[in-house]
């Protein structure tokens, strides 16, 4: 580690266990999230750039290591393994610039010892005790149960949109630094959401792989008759789950692992949810690029795969291979 503790708040790469982060007084920042909502997400890209990041790096990474500097975050939790390869020299380059690092790693073979001993090492290193954590993470697991139940009307009772599910799922990663805040926000949503009245549902989509970096997906696919009824690592940020153990939580999380175990997920819920088609996105110069082999081969359903590298909006090319997509899905109906 460098630097010592500068903020309450704690960036973190990718979904870690925030239980700890709360629980030891702290803030979670998703530096994810962070930068794609910024308001100038390719300002951060060039600021990274300019200081030294490869055109030919993915913009997630520079997002976030500017995100660093925007938010002026002093300690940063780094998932150098189960997520970007590329973690590993950002976290060395934020030790350079004294932020203050934590890495955690995700044991690739879901070893329960492994995770055990990183959970307890991260608590260590943020001083959070075992009565604290657990007492987090009931009040966490209570409002994930209730974004859990803004999955059910999204694919069971049409209720919510793809984006909206997207949204509140994704928020689970850092509950907006305020699981208070967070909690009353979810709540709101539900209660109007239940006075709704049901979509027309044309055509239902599976949306896998991570979330986009582009804006204006959903509404384009909800403005030509489709509709998104599973958000796949979206859903699992917000642990879908319930697990006593957290220990058991982070385990089943299938992120972080071998892509069979997301295959197993995303396989059982197109199927519960009567999925039709599947919008896979891939991120420009990232190694998970590589699965879409896999994917392809292994789901029996058709599938999209886009790509893209910067933030900004859906481009005319992207938007007329999604309205091919959706009138093939037609046809084979």
């Amino acid at each position: 580690m460098a630097g010592g503790i500068k903020s309450t708040a704690v960036g973190i790469t990718s979904t870690v266990p925030i239980e700890i982060v709360y629980a030891a007084g702290r803030s979670a920042v998703d530096l994810n999230n962070a930068f794609i909502s910024h308001e100038d997400g390719n300002l951060l890209v060039d600021r990274a750039e300019r200081s030294g990041f490869p055109e030919t790096s993915c913009a997630w990474i520079k997002g976030i290591y500017s995100a660093v500097q925007a938010g002026k975050i002093g300690t940063v939790v780094a998932v150098v393994q189960g997520d970007c390869s590329n973690t590993h020299a950002l976290m060395e380059i934020l030790e350079m610039e004294d932020i203050e690092t934590i890495p955690f790693m995700y044991p690739y073979d879901r070893d329960r010892d492994m995770m055990r001993l990183q959970i307890a090492k991260f608590a260590d290193a943020l001083g959070a005790d075992s009565v604290s954590i657990g007492e987090t993470k009931a009040r966490l697991d209570s409002i994930r149960a209730r974004v859990a139940e803004i999955d059910r009307l999204t694919w069971e009772e049409n209720l919510v949109s793809g984006f909206e599910n997207h949204y509140y799922q994704i928020s689970c990663s850092d509950m907006e630094g305020d699981p208070d805040a967070f909690e009353s926000k979810v709540d709101q949503f539900l209660e109007a959401a239940r006075r709704r009245q049901p979509r027309d549902c044309d055509l239902r989509l599976a949306y896998i792989g991570i979330p986009p970096i582009i804006s204006g997906i959903y509404a384009f696919v909800e403005a030509n008759g489709g509709a998104v009824v599973f958000n796949e690592l979206q859903r699992q940020f917000s642990f879908p789950v319930h697990h006593a153990d957290m220990v058991d939580q982070y385990v089943d999380y299938t992120y972080p692992y071998h892509i069979k175990h997301r295959l197993a997920d995303i396989s059982e819920q197109v199927r519960k949810r009567k999925v039709s088609g599947i919008i896979h996105y891939v991120q420009s110069f990232c190694f998970r690029r590589i699965e879409d082999i896999i994917i392809r081969k292994e789901l029996d359903l058709p599938v999209l795969t886009l790509e893209a590298n910067r933030p900004g909006k859906l481009d005319l090319r992207t938007k007329m291979r999604l309205e091919a997509f959706l009138d093939m899905l037609r046809y084979l109906r």
